[in-house]
């Protein structure tokens, strides 16, 4: 599995041969626009944490350019759904087997409203398994002690964790998380984007390395392959 980041919350998988995007919020990210164009994107599916624009942002145009199916909650579904676009429902604590691998939809501590204030259902996070391999994507979360199920589900390879705090957790409770999950490496989103999440990269690396465990803050753009 090969993993991009496109900024914030942002990701691209390669799973076999199916190309997924994660949350895309990349023309109105000022980190991301001038690097990635999302008209070149590749995307056989499109998977959304919750509803808040910073993460659906880009959804509607990669789906029309491409003719991705939509991957979310009941009602973000629905919201996509009715405006003619591929989509397929999930929802907390369901599975789904796809073409690429098994999905499982697991909980997330947050709120979810689109850009109109309508309501975006129950924020969540994903497990993607392929071939063995899983990886949780946690999407917008506080620590949770749901978090510890986790490992029930999967053996967790790469964790992706929101590391920004103020609206999600931040390093600390990031580090915490690791050990719920059963997982020490952790590529960090959700920070810099905005004034209010920046981070001192260097210090947060220096926290997961006395915890012994490896935060990745990869560039936009950067991959990794586990």
């Amino acid at each position: 599995m090969k993993i991009t980041h496109y900024g914030h919350n942002c990701l691209a998988l390669e799973i076999g041969n199916k190309h997924i995007i994660v949350d895309p919020f990349i023309t109105e990210n000022d980190l991301a626009k001038d690097k990635v164009d999302i008209m070149q994107l590749k995307a056989d599916y499109i998977f959304l944490t919750h509803a808040h624009y910073d993460h659906t942002l880009d959804a509607e145009a990669i789906a029309q350019n491409t003719g991705a199916t939509i991957v979310s909650n009941f009602e973000i579904y629905s919201h996509y759904a009715e405006k003619g676009l591929e989509a397929m429902p999930m929802n907390i604590g369901g599975i789904r087997d796809f073409d690429f691998g098994r999905v499982k939809y697991v909980n997330a501590i947050h709120s979810s409203s689109f850009a109109d204030g309508s309501y975006g259902g129950n924020p969540g996070g994903f497990v993607f398994t392929h071939q063995g391999k899983s990886i949780y994507v946690a999407g917008d979360t506080a620590l949770t002690m749901d978090m510890k199920l986790i490992p029930q589900y999967a053996k967790i390879d790469l964790a992706v964790l929101p590391v920004g705090d103020v609206v999600t957790m931040g390093v600390d409770d990031a580090i915490t998380a690791s050990d719920f999950v059963e997982c020490n490496r952790v590529i960090g989103v959700h920070y810099d984007s905005f004034p209010f999440i920046k981070i001192d990269h260097g210090a947060a690396q220096e926290k997961f390395k006395k915890a012994e465990k490896e935060l990745l803050l990869l560039e936009v753009g950067e991959s990794i392959t586990i």
